[in-house]
């Protein structure tokens, strides 16, 4: 990197922090803070939704997969999510922001005291907030290893310094500031995946490269299915991400809870869905095309950042790193804005029992704190990311894995034919689900390897999450529950509320 791309690089810095301090300036209280307000307009929340699916770990990791694998890179991943984002807006997205209407959520799980009972909650509460702490490690650790190789800054230094703005505009701003900072860093990552999209092009000989280079790479590059990335691991993609893009990941859902009503909802998931549809491919075409232009990389989780050292000029490669780095912190602030939700209204009322709940005031103190002891814990557990497989690792397996168990009860709980399903479902579920990601991943492991690399990785992603639905389908069915508090909820929820009838959004759930 040169001098002018560290001055683009520190400019964005800059900018992201400055708009932290801005978004300051709306955040009155908790709601504000962690749902601004239920006033984000539905192309905000669009944008935000979309740009907080991504990470650094698309330059890394998934560079990796694109130059050793092609095409089938696009299939298991983008392509999941767009269905998922329509099936969301079926399903699932309407009915986040109508929680608020009914109940003044300003958590994802504040929800389920009412939805099943206390414990219920708090067990997906606290495993969920573990489990977020390692999938935003991952993120740090793929931001550092891409500062490495562009300025040979050392990965623990490379931890601290985006990991640090991001701490700073977050903790100041919340939820504002998120979406904020996800609108710019949209139009930062926009124009330089376009500038890297026609460096690119322009290297390989002209548009007609586009479609030319398939011929030139292996066969099985431009195949939708390909190596690790079977039809199965499609499927098994499908299902995690209409989990997890619907809500099963907390800051996600929080992007719903913010939107005004259930049409404003089901909009934003649709823009974001038309983004994933689109998107990725003009993202991943130098990642695909990289085996043609830096052939035999034994290294090829750094394919994407030698790229763009060979073929942008000073200054735009400062801006496409700034763009990779976007992707990274637009998707943990979120998640910290998520988490420390949770701890606000879910842990630490719990914690507290029956004493006087906590002012708005408090409440909004205690989000800041606890957003900034998550952003520095994901931190720390990032220099150790080795030990749990590495930064791909983390993302597909670990995460993968694991967000089923916990994000079955939380989802299908919204939905009327599920209504039966009741808090023995809910933990029997989870459990079942962490109980087979054990079994997959230590007992089994051995034979569950020897039916091949592409089984194993599909059994271990999918297992977890199936069982956890079978489970609670079975529970809803053995042993059905009537609630008249949760059945009037779940019922109420196929439709707005008008503006006057509902709850505000500071309100805490009875």
């Amino acid at each position: 990197m040169y001098f002018a791309d560290w001055l683009v690089l520190g400019a964005y810095f800059v900018v992201m922090i400055g708009i932290g301090w801005w978004a300051k300036s709306r955040v009155k209280n908790a709601a504000d803070f962690f749902t601004a307000g239920g006033k984000m307009p539905w192309w905000l929340a669009g944008i935000s939704h979309h740009m907080s699916g991504y990470s650094a770990a698309v330059f890394v990791a998934y560079a990796a997969i694109a130059y050793t694998t092609g095409f089938a890179l696009y299939v298991w991943w983008a392509l999941t999510i767009t269905i998922a984002c329509l099936v969301g807006a079926v399903f699932f997205a309407p009915r986040w922001p109508r929680l608020r209407q009914r109940l003044g959520i300003i958590s994802p799980l504040e929800y389920l005291a009412t939805r099943y009972n206390l414990p219920a909650q708090q067990v997906l509460a606290w495993s969920g907030a573990a489990l977020k702490v390692f999938d935003v490690a991952a993120k740090w650790a793929a931001s550092a290893i891409l500062l490495n190789v562009f300025a040979g800054v050392p990965i623990a230094v490379g931890i601290l310094i985006v990991g640090g703005v991001t701490l700073i505009y977050s903790t100041i701003g919340g939820l504002w500031a998120d979406a904020l900072t996800d609108m710019g860093q949209f139009i930062i990552q926009s124009v330089a995946g376009i500038a890297m999209l026609i460096f690119a092009v322009a290297k390989l000989g002209g548009v007609s490269s586009i479609a030319g280079i398939w011929s030139r790479l292996p066969a099985s590059h431009s195949q939708p299915f390909a190596g690790d990335y079977t039809i199965g691991f499609f499927l098994a993609y499908c299902l995690i991400s209409t989990i997890s893009y619907n809500g099963g990941t907390w800051n996600l859902a929080q992007r719903f809870i913010a939107a005004p009503s259930g049409s404003a909802a089901r909009k934003s998931v649709l823009l974001s869905g038309a983004l994933y549809l689109v998107w990725p491919l003009v993202l991943f075409f130098p990642m695909w095309a990289a085996p043609l232009i830096l052939p035999n990389l034994t290294h090829p989780d750094q394919a994407y950042a030698l790229l763009t050292q060979q073929l942008l000029p000073a200054g735009l490669v400062g801006l496409v790193v700034a763009g990779m780095f976007s992707h990274t912190m637009a998707m943990t602030s979120s998640d910290a804005n998520a988490i420390s939700a949770v701890v606000i209204r879910d842990i630490i009322p719990a914690l507290r029992g029956s004493r006087q709940p906590l002012t708005s005031r408090a409440e909004l103190l205690g989000g800041r704190i606890s957003t900034f002891l998550f952003i520095g814990l994901s931190m720390v557990i990032a220099l150790s990311a080795d030990s749990f497989g590495g930064v791909l690792g983390l993302i597909i397996l670990w995460f993968g894995a694991l967000v089923g168990p916990i994000a079955v009860p939380m989802l299908l709980g919204m939905l009327r034919p599920f209504r039966r399903c009741g808090p023995s479902a809910a933990l029997f579920s989870w459990a079942t689900g962490l109980l087979v990601f054990a079994l997959a991943k230590y007992a089994l492991a051995a034979p569950i390897a020897s039916l091949g690399t592409a089984s194993a990785q599909t059994i271990n992603v999918a297992a977890p999450v199936i069982a956890s639905a079978i489970v609670y389908c079975v529970f809803g069915w053995l042993r059905p529950w009537h609630n008249e508090a949760s059945d009037a909820l779940v019922e109420s929820l196929d439709r707005d509320l008008e503006p006057a009838t509902s709850i505000p959004v500071e309100s805490t759930v009875a």
